[in-house]
């Protein structure tokens, strides 16, 4: 059926946004009970969730979690069906300019009361903020934040390369791939062979030799940042990073070369935060990496937001609406969101979250305190690879054009630079 169709069917039968605390309070001898989607099911995201899950229970709450393994779109695709089906799950993973989005194709739950009640808004960075509330009214609520332009350093590769500054700016990267490369690694750059990956070393290359451009060209959509200097040095960029890393990883995720990456074999690796939580899981100590904020060329921090979140879709049992306001309160909850980022690396959501204590590592208070520096200088901005700056068919669009670029050698930059412009027009 066209989603089209179903959207005007949906949006036909859609009531006014349901004010989830007056429905709560009335049904508040009601067991609560959940039902949720997400696509995190295995590894230390399914580990998080499934300890968010029995947080639930304890509350005396049923936890109904349809984990679909794979990639955002799979999860989604469930999604949809559901909804088509009438019957939406209570809540759902979903984030970025997404929320708005699929707010217009059925009836979402009204937080701010919640929201308000919990002082959350005070404590969540603005940006992150305008994303979760489309159309003035909190739908869905952030749980955890990682930034996709962390530097990881192998310190084995830094004892090779006899080097001991962590690079700041792109040319000191540079010049520690070079030292690495001249210390006898093939592959300086520990990388993967998927799409996200591709992404994130253009996104990280950008965003750190210009924020604004990054923010006008990628998020805006102006045409003549689009195809400006900026951009033009950033696949310039992508290309020396390319040069430093393996081709013969195909579509693998860059995991697949975490050992190559602690042993010294490779030196460097742009990721997000959870790449801590899967070296954590793998076996790796804190002593294997550094991990530090990615190079940005004015020398102050870039924080590239990728936040995960769950939106709230309007049921009518009152079971279900007192899952709701649960799951709601837990989320906001400075202890469930301390719990779940040191499970998977990420940092809390809340700004207020103490990070000095035991469980947080030293790359989780880089990345804090990246964020709150980004935040008072105006270099935060929304990541292109993981969806949180443009609805799919735009992001699709644009990552094709760069995973090509990494992957095809003879592209030059400049072309390139006339290949996104184009895709952009195209899938406006």
């Amino acid at each position: 059926m066209p989603i089209t169709t179903t959207r005007r069917r949906l949006l036909a039968g859609s009531a006014a946004t349901l004010a989830l605390p007056a429905f709560a309070r009335a049904q508040s001898a009601v067991k609560p009970r959940l039902t949720v989607i997400s696509q995190w099911s295995a590894g230390s995201d399914g580990a998080a969730i499934t300890a968010l899950g029995k947080k639930f229970e304890e509350k005396g709450g049923v936890w109904q979690h349809s984990p679909v393994p794979g990639f955002t779109t799979e999860m989604m695709n469930k999604l949809r069906a559901q909804i088509i089906a009438g019957d939406p799950p209570a809540c759902s993973q979903l984030k970025g300019p997404e929320i708005a989005a699929w707010s217009k194709i059925a009836p979402t739950v009204n937080l701010d009361a919640l929201v308000a009640a919990a002082g959350y808004e005070k404590v969540v960075a603005p940006d992150l903020a305008r994303l979760h509330k489309p159309g003035g009214k909190w739908i869905s609520l952030p749980l955890q934040i990682y930034s996709t332009n962390m530097l990881f350093l192998s310190k084995r590769a830094m004892d090779k390369a006899k080097a001991d500054k962590i690079p700041v700016t792109w040319a000191d990267f540079n010049d520690l791939a070079e030292k690495m490369k001249a210390g006898g690694m093939a592959y300086p750059i520990a990388n993967g062979g998927t799409r996200p990956d591709d992404g994130q070393k253009f996104e990280a290359s950008f965003a750190g030799i210009s924020p604004a451009a990054y923010r006008a060209a990628i998020m805006n959509l102006d045409e003549k940042t689009l195809k400006g200097p900026e951009i033009k040095a950033a696949f310039a960029q992508v290309r020396k990073i390319a040069d430093w890393m393996d081709p013969n990883v195909g579509a693998q995720p860059y995991a697949t070369n975490l050992k190559r990456f602690v042993d010294g074999d490779m030196g460097m690796m742009i990721q997000g935060g959870w790449a801590q939580g899967v070296l954590r899981n793998a076996g790796f100590k804190f002593d294997d990496f550094i991990i530090a904020p990615g190079p940005s060329d004015n020398t102050k921090p870039v924080f590239l937001l990728n936040a995960d979140a769950f939106i709230f879709w309007q049921r009518s049992e009152p079971d279900l609406q007192a899952g709701q306001t649960l799951m709601a309160q837990l989320v906001m909850d400075p202890a469930i969101q301390t719990m779940y980022s040191q499970i998977t690396g990420s940092i809390p959501v809340r700004t207020d979250v103490d990070l000095s204590g035991a469980g947080w590592s030293d790359g989780q208070r880089r990345t804090a305190s990246a964020l709150k520096d980004a935040v008072a200088n105006n270099q935060t901005v929304l990541s292109l690879a993981h969806n949180m700056a443009q609805e799919n068919g735009l992001t699709a669009a644009m990552i094709d054009v760069i995973t090509e670029y990494v992957k095809n050698k003879t592209i030059k930059p400049e072309q390139a630079v006339t290949r996104l412009a184009e895709a952009v027009e195209g899938a406006r």
